[in-house]
């Protein structure tokens, strides 16, 4: 008798050997940080036709979600007060329809596809949204696509008294929820995966915070969108308790991005200025007793420098903005602080990092590639304290 209690008291710590290691592999898998880009609505004026001005913004979108940027902020160059602001959406007047269409457009497109019908009614900004590209982000699931988080919209009907509401979540059958909420809102759920069986009439999942994906499961899960009234509101409006604790500014009058080493982060953010540089939306922000947009900035940066034309138009300055912050560097990461450290990403030729994917790891998108000691092809490169502090990657093809 006691030999069975000592093998059944065995086999219980060790179950519970195995619930811990499996908690502690969630856990490391999260991504604590959050990068979030803000850029001027006026970028949209410089398009020619409306259907440019679609595809323009559609542009900005695929960026953004191919390098995993959390928070997009669209402000008005024009530096309206806030107080006085009156418009369709909150933060931006009635002079900003194109931070207004820009917003509309990329929320269009981070939204699941069998979600849009609830959420986006015809709309003149929509007239040539057939013409734009998916993102193809991994919160946009097939039907039969095998995941433990998914996007819903809570349905309108009946269920019984202490029973949860059912949602949509774009699979052959609804899922109940948890909770009772109220029809038409966008929910994150997680599935519960041991309550999937066929003959099941309906899964059954539990509501979470939609950052969930991201911080426990290091999952991209899109973007949200935000409206700016001027520049100054970007800084003071920001969603984070703490705001952003690290802020880089784009200039062509910026100094070297290549030599710049930045320190650790919980909430990163880049600003793109418009047409006239951010310079104009210093000018014109009320808020702001400053004639130098530098100061507002940890880092102001040439994302560009020895440019071969007058200007950078902003959609370009985006692209090559992304060697700059693929790169994270998790040697000084602890669990109390979940911070991460971020350094560039140079080559004696240029750059060549603007096409690839991922944050924790770098892929080269072609050719062999060499860093500090040999060439690696085809093959992430984890940054690890084992590396250099200021890791250089240079072109071998």
């Amino acid at each position: 008798m006691k030999k069975l209690e000592r093998q059944r008291a065995q086999e219980e710590q060790a179950k519970r050997q195995e619930e811990e290691e499996a908690a502690a592999q969630r856990s490391d898998r999260g991504r604590p940080y959050t990068l979030s880009v803000a850029l001027p609505g006026s970028i949209l004026d410089n398009a020619q036709s409306p259907e440019l001005r679609t595809y323009l913004a559609g542009q900005i979108a695929r960026a953004c979600a191919i390098f995993r940027v959390d928070e997009i902020v669209v402000f008005d160059e024009e530096g309206q007060d806030s107080k006085t602001v009156e418009g369709e959406f909150k933060g931006v007047g009635k002079k900003g329809q194109a931070c207004v269409q820009l917003a509309r457009i990329l929320q269009y497109l981070e939204c699941p596809q069998y979600l849009r019908k609830a959420f986006f009614p015809k709309h003149q900004d929509l007239q040539f949204a057939g013409i734009l590209n998916p993102l193809d982000s991994p919160h946009h699931m097939r039907q039969d696509e095998e995941s433990e988080f998914r996007e819903g919209v809570v349905v309108d009907r009946p269920t019984k008294a202490g029973h949860g509401s059912l949602v949509n979540c774009g699979m052959k059958k609804e899922v109940k929820i948890d909770k009772k909420l109220e029809p038409g809102l966008r929910v994150t759920v997680r599935l519960n995966q041991k309550q999937l069986p066929p003959e099941c009439k309906t899964y059954k999942g539990t509501v979470v915070s939609s950052q969930d994906p991201r911080t426990k499961a290091g999952l991209y899960w899109g973007y949200t969108v935000r409206l700016a009234s001027c520049l100054s509101a970007v800084f003071a409006e920001a969603p984070f308790q703490d705001g952003y604790d690290l802020t880089i500014g784009t200039s062509e009058r910026g100094s070297s991005m290549a030599s710049a080493q930045l320190p650790s982060f919980r909430h990163a953010l880049v600003v793109f200025g418009g047409l006239q540089g951010l310079e104009a939306g210093v000018d014109a922000d009320p808020n702001l007793e400053v004639s130098e947009p530098s100061v507002l900035f940890d880092f102001y940066v040439n994302t560009c420098p020895n440019q071969g034309s007058r200007t950078i138009r902003t959609e370009v300055s985006h692209r090559r903005r992304h060697p700059v912050l693929l790169v994270i560097h998790p040697w000084a990461f602890s669990q109390d602080l979940l911070k991460y450290s971020m350094y560039f990403c140079t080559s004696e030729e240029g750059t060549r990092s603007h096409e690839t994917t991922g944050v924790d790891g770098y892929e080269p998108p072609r050719g062999c590639w060499e860093l500090n000691s040999g060439p690696l092809e085809k093959q992430p490169v984890l940054l690890t304290s084992e590396l250099s502090s200021q890791p250089q990657f240079k072109c071998l093809f």
